[in-house]
């Protein structure tokens, strides 16, 4: 009878750590950005708990320009790539008031990095980002906001493939590359939206 009751204790604090592991939806730091070159699928780190931003009231502008939301350090890096080429849809400013920007050629498949800058609101974002703890992404909070993040190799090509995702203030920076990571890309975004 003892015994059962250990257990019965031991399983409930196992399920209440799962579950404020799964209110926070937060990571260990990553490991460093990744390179040009093809890395091998491993495991993430075990997620740790860690507390949700808090957000401000002040509500951020979303930009409606693609170079606006970059450093000229990383557009630097973006100068022979074409920007919103008509072969891949529509981008830049949408009518719903978010911005799409797609880096790349149409003529090749890879080479090709998409962000899009929306409004989502707290709940919705913070469970869409914690669904993706268990698909392998690493989560934590810097800069007042919560970001999601995972690297893979390209199931065809010997690139990288990945996606970052933040969210800060009612508003989610959203990117995903197929072996196009430039160097300090999402905090450049991060640091122009955010201010």
């Amino acid at each position: 009878m003892t015994l059962r009751r250990s257990s019965k204790t031991t399983l409930l604090a196992a399920s209440a750590a799962l579950l404020a592991l799964a209110a926070a939806g937060c990571a260990p730091d990553p490991s460093p950005a990744p390179t040009g070159s093809a890395l091998r699928a491993s495991s993430s780190p075990a997620p740790t708990a860690t507390a949700t931003p808090t957000p401000t009231a002040t509500p951020v502008a979303i930009p409606t320009d693609c170079r606006q939301i970059l450093t000229d350090a990383v557009l630097a890096q973006l100068a022979d790539v074409p920007l919103n080429d008509p072969a891949f849809g529509t981008a830049g400013a949408q009518a719903d008031g978010s911005l799409t920007c797609i880096w790349g050629s149409p003529a090749t498949d890879t080479g090709r990095l998409t962000t899009t800058i929306s409004k989502k609101s707290r709940g919705p974002a913070l469970d869409m980002l914690n669904a993706l703890v268990g698909e392998g992404f690493t989560c934590y909070t810097p800069d007042n906001g919560t970001r999601c993040e995972k690297v893979w190799v390209d199931p065809q090509y010997p690139v990288n493939d990945g996606r970052t995702l933040f969210w800060r203030d009612d508003v989610l920076v959203d990117t995903q590359y197929v072996g196009l990571a430039p160097s300090g890309y999402t905090d450049a975004v991060i640091s122009r939206v955010f201010g």
